[in-house]
């Protein structure tokens, strides 16, 4: 059993991330609800092209990504079962910060490139589900650039294989979403460093896929 100081100390350290994490669940429920005009999605997206690893560009501000977070990206693994695992990784002040999850397809049978996300929260004690929308809206011929979104055009994100693009590049994704009806003025390019942060398998809880994916049916 732990010492009471030491568990104070843990709850006043998961207070910050809980918080935040509740921000999210909150705009994630909103979103659930609110409405938006038709969206152009990818058809027929080769999941197994699209996973790897993805660098944030440049996204729509949240209250879920701090405006100091640098070399923002996502590794996105194929389970055997058909669902995705999620390892968002960011890093402030030289501290990285990370959780994990599982994307599955919003519906089995629709051949649109509707996904839905889900994390469990708080990350002591990860029983909670927070559900998301994300839509692949653009991805290029060779896998290397996207444009993710979502019904409600409250989040935007640009994608890259790599951690930097060309002006002509980020013109050009940014007319894709701006094509979609997205205000792209709000677009916050995401500082990366020269050399990307080296790879790390772990998240920030370690929860089996299994377990995760278990309630998708």
């Amino acid at each position: 059993m732990k010492p009471q100081k030491e568990l104070r100390n843990l709850a006043m350290a998961e207070k910050p991330m809980f918080h935040c994490l509740f921000l999210l669940a909150s705009l994630l429920l909103f979103t659930a609800v609110a409405t938006s005009n038709a969206t152009t999605v990818v058809k027929n997206l080769d999941l197994k092209r699209f996973m790897g690893r993805w660098y944030e560009i440049a996204s729509f501000p949240s209250f879920f990504e701090k405006s100091d977070a640098v070399d923002t990206r996502a590794t996105y693994t194929l389970n055997d079962n058909g669902t995705i695992h999620v390892l968002n990784e960011n890093w402030i002040d030289g501290k990285r910060n990370y959780i994990e999850g599982i994307a599955y397809k919003a519906d089995p049978n629709s051949d649109e490139a509707k996904l839905k996300v889900k994390f469990y929260v708080p990350p002591s004690f990860p029983i909670f589900p927070v559900i998301g929308d994300y839509w692949v809206l653009y991805i290029d011929q060779d896998y290397q650039y996207a444009v993710i979104g979502g019904p409600t055009k409250i989040f935007l994100w640009i994608l890259s294989r790599k951690n930097h693009i060309d002006d002509a590049t980020y013109n050009e994704l940014v007319e894709k979403a701006k094509d979609e009806g997205y205000d792209v003025s709000k677009l916050h390019k995401t500082p990366q460093s020269e050399t990307p942060p080296p790879p790390v398998d772990e998240g920030v809880f370690s929860l089996d896929d299994q377990i995760l994916s278990g309630e998708l049916k």
